[in-house]
């Protein structure tokens, strides 16, 4: 298996996708800051793994609710248009929630209550992002466009937690999201005075119902087998692998004895996996081999359910390092490449409604797993809530990927 490597940077030769890819830039740094805060705040305030939990149930159950709907949503109106409105929107909420805290009238049923509203906003702008960076590059430079999107993504994964945790220590927690609310405006300048994207076909069935069109979609994604595919293996992904916004607070402060720097910096070393995972794919998005593309898609889940299962049997803070940025490299090598297969796979008509489904799986599963690994957590402790994660995924995918095996033998 060849693997031939190209400008990693590609993408960033269009100017439409260069503004976007900036203001993202300073945008996430904000949104990790403000991810590192919440739930350590949280943990300050109830003592509680289960509580901590709810924050990330509450913000994610809208995009589970929603996300079909939203889909229909993005294929009917203009995306420049929606994301003005949902960053504007993100803005707002995150600056009241920075008043509450600066204040110090912060109460934990004020954080459920912005949570859910940023999940509100969150269930239309996720797959909205998603579906826009093809306007941005057209199809030959996607791949390479949702690599460096995470790249800065992990980029900030790295820098906001590390900047957090200092900030918390010495400035206090409501700077983080002060600093969040006013990093908002990096995007939402750029969509205004200097994005101008391809347009795109629009909705060939725009004017059926919005239940009809959700019923198009969902038929459109079961009869195309890739899609089908990335969507399942997904789904138990975003449920058992997306938990350490719950996991790793609990880890840090329970087991390994940290304060807000060390906790800061264990979700930075997530972020530098990540980063790397990213970088990776965007290498190899244009040469990759078909081999290879299987391998991610379908072996990648199963070495990140084997170092979650690894991190719950380690108790020292350098091994719990870099278990979790190996795990963050394995995350998104798979996710960056399952992006990519669904946009590329989709026709235009249907791209928004696709992403909307991805966004449902990768995020809108979220509450069903925060539950989960706050329940066990709650009761057994962090290191039996990573392994029960761990355990999970491998369980699942394993009889999926050998019915798979059998399937493709078969025919």
């Amino acid at each position: 298996m060849r693997i031939k490597y190209n400008d990693p940077f590609s993408a960033l030769k269009h100017k439409n996708f260069r503004y976007y890819w900036l203001g993202m830039c300073i945008s996430l740094i904000g949104t990790w800051m403000q991810n590192i805060a919440q739930p350590w705040l949280a943990y300050a305030l109830t003592e509680s793994p289960f509580l901590l939990s709810l924050i990330g149930t509450l913000q994610f159950t809208p995009v589970l609710l929603f996300s079909l709907f939203a889909g229909v949503v993005i294929d009917r109106f203009n995306k420049r248009k929606i994301l003005i409105f949902t960053q504007t929107s993100s803005m707002v909420i995150t600056l009241i929630l920075a008043l509450l805290v600066w204040t110090e009238s912060i109460q934990f049923w004020h954080i459920l209550v912005m949570a859910t509203l940023l999940g509100i906003v969150n269930t239309l702008d996720m797959p909205t992002r998603q579906s826009f960076v093809i306007d941005l590059v057209g199809r030959d430079d996607l791949m390479n466009a949702v690599a460096l999107n995470s790249s800065v993504f992990n980029i900030a994964r790295v820098i906001g937690p590390a900047i957090a945790g200092i900030v918390m220590g010495y400035a206090g927690i409501s700077i983080c999201f002060f600093a969040n609310a006013i990093s908002f405006t990096a995007v939402v300048i750029s969509l205004i005075f200097f994005i101008k994207p391809i347009e795109k076909p629009q909705d060939t069935h725009k004017s059926e119902k919005i239940l009809i069109n959700i019923k198009y979609g969902l038929k459109y994604i079961y009869n195309t087998k890739v899609l089908f595919n990335t969507i399942i293996i997904m789904t138990i992904i975003g449920i058992f692998g997306m938990n350490f916004s719950v996991l790793v607070p609990v880890l840090a402060k329970e087991v390994l004895n940290q304060q807000e720097a060390g906790f800061g910096f264990l979700m930075s070393f997530v972020g530098i996996g990540s980063f790397i995972g990213a970088m990776f794919i965007a290498t190899i998005s244009k040469s990759g081999s078909k081999k290879l593309i299987y391998f991610i898609l379908n072996i990648m889940p199963l070495v990140l359910g084997t170092f979650i299962i690894i991190t719950g049997f380690v108790k020292s803070y350098a091994l719990s390092c870099l278990l979790l940025a190996l795990s963050g490299l394995s995350f998104v090598t798979y996710s960056s490449t399952a992006n990519s297969t669904m946009q590329l796979n989709s026709k235009d008509e249907f791209r928004g409604r696709v992403m909307s489904v991805y966004s449902l799986v990768f995020a809108g599963t979220t509450p069903i797993g925060n539950l989960f690994a706050g329940t066990i957590t709650e009761r057994f402790g962090p290191n039996i809530g990573f392994t029960a994660c761990g355990t999970m995924i491998v369980t699942v995918l394993v009889p999926i990927l050998i019915f798979k095996s059998r399937i493709k033998q078969h025919f």
